[in-house]
C-alpha cells in the first residue's frame, strides 16, 4: 500500500488545520484522538471524521481540495503553529489534500488503536496526538510510549517504545528504541502488550 500522501495529507490537516488555529488562539498545539479521526484539545472545536473536518455544525470535505479552501469554509486560518517546532513536514496551505480510502481508514485506526491501548498500558493517561511528528504518545519515567502512522524508519503505522536513553538487546530493534508494525501487533490488546513489553525490557 502507497501510505506516503494520504499520510502527508492527513498530516497536514493535524497541522494546518487543527493545531494551527488551535495555536493561535490558546498557545497549545495538542491534539486528541476522537471518534473517527483527532480533534483540537481546546479552541477553536475543530474535529476530523474521515474525509470531513467539522467546525461546529458546519462539515467540510477534505479530499481534492486545498487545505486553504478547506480553512476558509471552516472559518479558521489555514497554517502551523508558528515558532513551535522546526520538525514539521513543511507542508503549504495552497497544497492540495489526498486521500486514499483504504489508507485513511486504516490510519485512523492504527490512532484509535493506539490512544486506547496507551489508556489501558497507563490507566488514567491522556495521550497526546502531536501535530509535529504526526504520533500520538505519552511519556513515563523518561520513555515515550506511542503509534506512529510511519516515516522514514518505517513506512507502515507502527507502535514504538523509545527510551530517553539508549538501550541494546534483542527487545530493542530501532535507532530510537524498539517498533513493531501495527498490522503485525493486530489491535489496541496487542499494541497494550508490546507496551509493556517495552516496560519490563527496560528493567530487565
Amino acid at each position: 500500500m502507497d501510505w506516503e500522501p494520504t499520510r502527508r495529507s492527513l498530516h497536514g490537516v493535524a497541522e494546518l488545520l487543527l493545531a494551527g488555529p488551535q495555536h493561535r488562539a490558546t498557545g497549545r498545539i495538542d491534539l486528541t484522538v476522537a471518534d473517527g479521526g483527532f480533534a483540537t484539545a481546546a479552541e477553536p472545536a475543530l474535529r476530523v471524521e474521515g474525509d470531513e473536518l467539522l467546525a461546529g455544525t458546519t462539515r467540510v470535505r477534505l479530499a481534492g481540495r486545498t487545505f486553504a479552501e478547506v480553512a476558509a469554509e471552516a472559518g479558521v486560518e489555514a497554517g502551523a503553529p508558528a515558532g513551535v517546532y522546526s520538525g514539521g513536514p513543511g507542508i503549504r496551505p495552497d497544497e492540495t489534500i489526498v486521500f486514499a480510502a483504504d489508507a485513511l481508514k486504516l490510519l485512523l485506526q492504527a490512532f484509535a488503536d493506539g490512544d486506547r491501548a496507551l489508556r489501558a498500558f497507563l490507566p488514567g493517561s491522556v495521550p497526546i496526538l502531536w501535530p509535529e511528528h504526526f504520533d500520538v504518545a505519552i511519556t513515563l519515567d523518561e520513555v515515550n510510549y506511542g503509534v506512529s502512522p510511519g516515516d522514514g524508519h518505517l513506512g507502515e503505522p507502527y507502535a514504538y517504545v523509545g527510551p530517553f536513553t539508549p538501550r541494546q538487546g534483542e527487545f530493542w530493534n530501532a535507532p530510537f528504541g524498539a517498533a513493531r508494525p501495527v498490522g503485525d501487533l493486530g489491535d489496541a490488546g496487542a499494541i497494550a502488550a508490546f507496551f509493556a513489553e517495552g516496560r519490563a525490557a527496560l528493567t530487565s
